[in-house]
């Protein structure tokens, strides 16, 4: 008893220590002081600005779409990274691949920031690409620190899948890439929105990267909001933190809810077809003995 109190308590603690500060930041957006730290009254003031603060906004926008594009060409790199370091056992280099793979989860940010930097400028002068840095540069910098963590996520889940459903296929003759995608690829379903969801959030709190890459009218959220910081943070800072925790916990539970339903629906079908199974069987006249 004592040992479920201690953990109920802890669990507790664990839970007020993550979300405690989301709960003041969303209370102090509705702050109508312009001091972050002084509280003035109740007021939707600071939403309303949103609307009028182009940059801030253009920010977020910016920020968003980057993440989406991130996080598609993640999965798409990370998947097809993890399908070679399971499926294919032995090729020359493989060793090499697989720690070239993993390399952006050790290594920091500051000297992938920087070397990507020095490609993108050195590509420049040889070949005139790209011409300016932006939110293309960003997107690809993005894009190959998360395809690793997908690379991982997927990789675990393709170890654990049972290769005798794609052998069973392939001797009903189906080819290889009718096998991907219509059974591997909804068995690592899971896996896969994992690590797009990982890769958009990564993306969207990226600061030191895009601090690196970017180039002028590219200013992502993390960056606006950090050079913010040295002016003084207004409330309406807040404001825009709390609308993305509103849209993530939305979408968030907008994916439990259809996935939860998904696997009910499949939970019923199975079940279904057991009885139907059971029921036949035992509607099944009985083989009489041979005399």
């Amino acid at each position: 008893m004592k040992n479920f109190r201690f953990s109920t308590m802890m669990l507790w603690v664990g839970f007020a220590f993550i979300y405690l500060p989301m709960l003041i930041l969303v209370i102090y957006s509705f702050n109508a002081s312009r001091l972050v730290t002084v509280w003035g009254g109740w007021s939707t003031k600071w939403y309303a600005s949103l609307l009028d603060d182009r940059q801030l906004m253009g920010a977020v926008w910016r920020s968003l779409e980057i993440a989406c594009y991130t996080a598609i060409a993640a999965v798409a790199l990370g998947t097809l990274a993890a399908f070679v370091l399971t499926r294919i056992n032995r090729f020359k280099g493989r060793t090499l691949f697989g720690g070239l793979v993993t390399a952006p989860l050790v290594m920091p940010e500051v000297i992938t920031g920087l070397s990507l930097l020095l490609l993108f400028v050195a590509m420049a002068q040889l070949i005139g690409w790209p011409a300016e840095r932006g939110m293309l540069t960003i997107w690809i910098a993005h894009t190959t620190f998360c395809s690793a963590y997908v690379a991982v996520v997927v990789s675990a889940r393709l170890r654990e899948l049972d290769l005798s459903i794609e052998e069973a296929a392939m001797d009903l003759g189906a080819r290889p890439w009718k096998v991907f995608f219509l059974i591997t690829i909804p068995m690592i379903a899971p896996s896969l929105m994992a690590g797009g969801m990982m890769s958009f959030a990564l993306s969207l709190d990226d600061l030191v990267l895009a601090s690196f890459v970017s180039g002028p009218g590219a200013t992502t959220l993390p960056m606006e909001v950090f050079s913010k910081v040295r002016l003084g943070v207004t409330p309406a800072i807040n404001a825009v933190a709390s609308l993305i925790l509103l849209a993530v916990s939305l979408v968030t539970f907008l994916v439990w809810f259809f996935a939860h339903r998904a696997e009910e629906q499949r939970r019923k079908a199975l079940q279904q077809v057991m009885e139907e199974s059971q029921a036949a069987i035992a509607a099944r006249p009985e083989a009489k003995p041979a005399q």
